[in-house]
């Protein structure tokens, strides 16, 4: 079929797998560094999420909230942190 329409191996919908899979090693979090990046930036998330609950909430729930926010991101980089570890200690190939 390639040849007759001459495409080149790109437009192969094996070689589209294989595409799709460098597009994909792009998101995955490989090193501790963008680890930490990636918590700054949900970090700077959660902070201006619980500026928003202190105006809704007023009071000792707002500073609640504003701590459950915080706290969920302290929990989810502590979890990324810890796969990170695990892979550059097990790798994907053991």
């Amino acid at each position: 079929m390639r040849a007759l329409r001459d495409w080149h191996d790109g437009c192969y919908i094996i070689n589209m797998r294989f595409n799709m899979t460098k597009f994909a090693r792009l998101f995955q979090i490989k090193t501790r560094a963008e680890v930490f990046l990636i918590t700054y930036a949900l970090a700077l998330g959660s902070v201006k999420r619980g500026q928003e609950y202190l105006v809704q909430y007023p009071g000792n729930m707002g500073w609640v909230f504003f701590a459950l926010t915080t706290g969920a991101v302290f929990l989810a980089s502590a979890k990324m942190l810890e796969a990170v570890e695990y892979r550059n200690t097990y790798g994907p190939d053991s």
